[in-house]
């Protein structure tokens, strides 16, 4: 059986671009495996502070992106990932990983499909299936990466038969 792992990231803003500002990776018991604010590779132009909840100075004394990316790259390797639009995650930390070991809930059929075809919003997600809010202001990416976790777990029996 593969290790399994749910990532989220929290980005600020460079020249209308986003970067890294921190990436948070648990466990399947929900256990915070890597927990890292991350040094700017470029000139922050909005920390996006309402929703990222990121500040200035957490990211002064953030990590190397360079560091942070080969820590995660070594850890999700071979691994389900499992999160929110992982594209997104995976894109700002400039990393792929096998499609067909990755269980973004955004793209989760059954979750789309009750939604018209959309993606349902982490936030709607973790109400609906965990009974639980989460993302009321500030987003918190230890917080979303358990919450991803959690909710792929209820569904995982489902969602595994079509890996078999």
């Amino acid at each position: 059986m593969s290790s399994k792992y749910a990532i989220d990231c929290e980005m600020v803003e460079s020249n209308r671009k986003s970067i890294l500002a921190r990436v948070s990776i648990v466990d399947q018991n929900g256990s915070v495996v890597l927990d890292e604010y991350v040094k700017p590779t470029g000139p922050v132009t909005d920390y996006r502070e309402f929703v990222s909840g990121i500040k200035k100075r957490q990211l002064e004394n953030g990590s190397d992106f360079y560091r942070v990316k080969d820590r995660v790259s070594s850890l999700i390797h071979g691994c389900i990932l499992i999160g929110h639009s992982l594209k997104v995650d995976l894109d700002v930390l400039g990393l792929t990983h096998t499609e067909r070991n990755q269980r973004d809930l955004a793209n989760y059929e059954p979750f789309t499909r009750a939604n018209y075809g959309q993606p349902v919003a982490l936030k709607t997600l973790a109400l609906k299936h965990l009974g639980r809010v989460i993302q009321d202001g500030e987003h918190d990416s230890v917080q979303d990466a358990k919450a991803c976790m959690e909710i792929y777990k209820k569904f995982a029996n489902d969602w595994e038969r079509n890996y078999r």
